[in-house]
């Protein structure tokens, strides 16, 4: 039937401009230019991050990479302890509570400022359990610094079970 076809893309056409995003209104003095593409078929040069929801140590990158972005835009923000209640454990933020009044520090970055940048390895697993290596990056790039840590992850729920500084680094 030509008549519902019709229809049919008209609606995609409405549905289509309603989800349009639209260039923000005001002064775009401020705002950062978009990135330049990269020249058709060079695509090598273009991060790409991806992740697996059964996968613990995605599930490490999840959490520092949100983590991260929550405490840098707004500090020890409500975000912040939302996604510390869905990643760790009750044991683990009991006793990050007690490390960090101790310590006067964030016992999830074990550090009192925020890193810039993180970075996730898988390190091993075996009983159940899964390790992985956390590397943060502190400073600018003239200067970076870094600080290691070993987070030990359950391979039944996922969640974070401990975070401890990495000393073989």
């Amino acid at each position: 039937m030509p008549g519902n076809r019709t229809v049919r893309r008209a609606a995609l056409a409405a549905a289509l401009s309603a989800l349009a995003v639209t260039a923000p209104t005001g002064s775009s003095a401020t705002a950062a230019p978009a990135p330049a593409p990269a020249p058709a078929g060079d695509r090598s040069e273009i991060p790409a991050r991806s992740g697996r929801t059964d996968s613990a140590v995605d599930r490490v990158a999840h959490f520092y990479g949100s983590y991260l972005d929550a405490v840098t835009d707004d500090g020890r923000s409500a975000l912040a302890q939302a996604l510390r209640g869905h990643y760790l454990t009750p044991e683990l933020r009991a006793r990050l509570a007690n490390w960090e009044q101790r310590e006067h520090a964030d016992g999830v970055l074990r550090g009192q400022d925020t890193p810039t940048a993180w970075r996730v390895t898988y390190n091993d697993s075996a009983m159940g359990r899964a390790w992985t290596r956390v590397r943060l990056t502190w400073g600018g790039p003239e200067q970076p610094r870094y600080t290691y840590l070993l987070v030990t992850s359950d391979l039944n729920t996922l969640r974070i079970t401990d975070i401890q500084p990495d000393t073989e680094q």
